[in-house]
């Protein structure tokens, strides 16, 4: 019976509050959720895999000692991602970050190419920023990846310990001196971690999780793989 009853009440929150589409605005059917079935199917998903060679792994050449990198979706100056992103961001709309992870998680299960990670660390915001945005974009995405891989999840074990200034319209040189220093390791949260996920939102030059890389890289004997909801085209 109380499933029944919620199931009335969820149908009666839709028609009053009916849930949208965030690619076309357009109203979600019972059983869509965050993205219609249309602008799922159109979502810019990249054929980055964990077993072969891909434009984000080149990022990372040279820079620092990331084992294998790859993204979920293509970001684009006008595009879904990016309403996607802003909503996710600024509009306090954490469920897309939950969407996109248990999507992306369940590929990578699938796909089972990637080495077995023991751990699944999202980058961390300052806390300042934080507690005004009242939480971190990524931390959803990143728990579903770790469930579906059977992995930690950890938010304590990389801490901000900088209060940067947004990157956005700052060169890959300028955002490399802006967050190089704004990481730390809380060893004592290590677990004789092996390999570690790193995950971010949004890969532009890759500065940001160069300087987390290289944070986490004082953890003995630890490997380090990259995962990101986009990359910039």
């Amino acid at each position: 019976m109380s499933k029944r009853l919620a199931k009335i009440i969820n149908d009666i929150n839709n028609i009053l509050l009916p849930r949208v589409c965030f690619g076309c605005n357009a109203h979600l059917s019972r059983g869509e959720h965050v993205l219609c079935a249309v602008c799922r199917h159109e979502l810019p998903l990249t054929d980055h895999n964990f077993s072969e060679e891909n434009a984000v792994d080149r990022i990372f050449y040279g820079r620092t000692p990331i084992k294998k990198a790859a993204s979920f979706v293509f970001f684009s100056k006008n595009g879904m991602v990016k309403n996607l992103m802003h909503h996710l961001k600024y509009k306090k709309q954490e469920e897309i970050g939950a969407f996109f992870g248990d999507w992306y998680g369940s590929l990578l299960k699938e796909e089972n190419t990637l080495k077995a990670i023991d751990v699944v660390v999202p980058v961390p915001l300052h806390p300042k920023k934080e507690k005004k945005r009242t939480y971190n974009q990524v931390s959803l995405f990143a728990k579903q990846i770790a469930e579906h891989l059977q992995a930690d999840f950890s938010t304590e074990l990389l801490i901000r310990t900088k209060n940067t200034k947004t990157q956005t319209k700052k060169d890959r040189q300028l955002r490399w001196e802006n967050i190089k220093d704004a990481f730390q390791c809380d060893t004592s949260k290590n677990k004789g971690y092996k390999h570690l996920l790193l995950v971010d939102d949004v890969i532009t030059t890759g500065a940001t999780l160069e300087a987390c890389a290289r944070t986490l890289a004082d953890l003995p004997g630890v490997e380090i793989s990259v995962a990101s909801m986009a990359v910039v085209e």
